[in-house]
């Protein structure tokens, strides 16, 4: 693909960016110092309405859309209805001739009472704190690459829907149906997960699902009744035995038994097991095989006497392959990285993010265009202070080049259809 060179407009696009760069960085400071974790229902509320006053420097429609709950299976075996604060929704130029999709979310991993909780300087460069990376730095990002564009001379060719989503973090079933509506009209898609520290993107990606497997038995004194108890755990630990031989039977499919739960006093055969495990699929063939097993399984599981065993979950991130249309978006970004000095490449990984929601709605993306980052969802989880002007600049030229024709959205969405 053919370089650009950059005009006097776009020049002053990226000045003006730079100049923010100090801003930036003292507001993901601000930012790394309010609690998101995904549970943390008030905190979740706080950065929202920070992230409101924030984005509405564009002058755009600002929203609060409410999402349908989820359900959870409890400790107990009871199935519990999970409720989600609302996303955040920015809308500019609906009737606009290309459509794109940002997304990011606000939520963090670490609960309200960790010890992770402030911002500390580890370098001149380096920043350490929470969600600094992952991804308060990566919604600075965005928002500073779309007020570059507000402020070219081609941002009426452009309309865009952004989604800030509060439980990205733990499988955004919540956020994940208003995903596909954007992803489905959008020509394509720009998120924001951090890069690596050395600014490789993320390429394919695999699927990923979260699974629950429910065993109930039957209770008996452990003693003197033993033989009329069915014992619960027994049976889940060995679903997850037979899971965990699934490894290595296809390929690059993994599953992973994170927890068997139930059970109590000694003195009891226990009634109750669960078994909570993940799995992860480059193909949509694979998710298909992979759901074929665990329900034989489940099946077998279900068939001993005295036992009854029930499946939940499912695949929420469908797997994100390097297809042309990918790869085209990938090019375009290349591209716009060599217009500003980067020579970015990306590296295929069994990671998942709302970048996996929209390809499966036929959504053409790139979905590491936050700050260069390492060690996320760990207390030294840091950012690269050069990285937020720089990123900025990169997402604001595929913006413009988007705007301008010279990279061909709707291009993108046609290969994603095979046209």
């Amino acid at each position: 693909m053919s370089d650009f060179t950059l005009n006097a407009d776009e020049t002053a696009v990226l000045d003006w960016i730079e100049s923010r760069g100090d801003h930036m960085i003292a507001t993901v400071k601000d930012w790394s110092r309010i609690n998101s974790g995904s549970h943390n229902e008030a905190g979740l509320n706080r950065m929202r309405g920070v992230l409101k006053d924030a984005f509405g420097e564009l002058d755009a429609r600002i929203e609060e859309v409410e999402l349908p709950s989820s359900q959870v299976v409890e400790r107990t075996g009871e199935i519990r209805d999970i409720a989600y604060t609302p996303a955040l929704k920015i809308s500019q130029r609906p009737d606009a001739p290309i459509r794109i999709v940002l997304t990011g979310h606000l939520d963090t991993v670490f609960p309200e009472d960790a010890g992770f909780q402030d911002w500390t300087l580890w370098d001149e460069d380096t920043i350490n704190g929470p969600g600094v990376a992952d991804m308060k730095g990566g919604l600075l990002v965005m928002l500073h690459a779309l007020l570059g564009l507000e402020r070219s001379p081609w941002r009426d060719q452009v309309g865009y829907d952004v989604l800030i989503s509060p439980d990205e973090e733990i499988g955004s079933l919540g956020s994940g149906p208003k995903l596909a509506e954007l992803g489905a009209r959008a020509d394509v898609g720009m998120t924001y997960e951090p890069a690596l520290a050395d600014g490789s993107l993320a390429g394919a990606r695999k699927g990923s699902g979260n699974f629950s497997l429910r065993v109930r038995g039957r209770a008996a004194h452990a003693g003197r009744e033993h033989h009329l108890g069915r014992n619960a755990i027994v049976a889940a630990a060995d679903f997850a035995r037979q899971l965990d031989a699934l490894n290595g039977k296809r390929e690059n499919v993994t599953v992973n038994v994170s927890r068997i739960e139930g059970g109590g006093a000694p003195n009891v055969v226990p009634d109750l097991g669960i078994v909570r495990f993940n799995c992860r699929v480059p193909a949509k063939d694979d998710a298909d095989w992979a759901t074929a097993r665990m329900k034989e399984l489940c099946a077998g599981i279900d068939a001993r006497d005295g036992i009854t065993a029930d499946l939940h979950g499912g695949f929420t991130r469908p797997p994100k392959p390097m297809t042309p249309a990918n790869l085209r978006m990938f090019e375009w970004t290349r591209t716009a990285g060599r217009t500003i000095g980067l020579d970015l490449v990306w590296k295929d990984t069994g990671g998942v993010c709302e970048g996996n929601n929209l390809w499966a709605s036929g959504c053409p993306n790139v979905d590491t265009l936050g700050v260069r980052g390492a060690d996320i969802h760990s207390d030294r989880e840091i950012a690269k202070l050069s990285s937020f002007p720089e990123k900025a600049k990169l997402s604001a030229v595929m913006l413009m080049k988007f705007a301008q024709g010279d990279f061909d959205a709707r291009e993108a969405r046609a290969l994603a259809r095979g046209e």
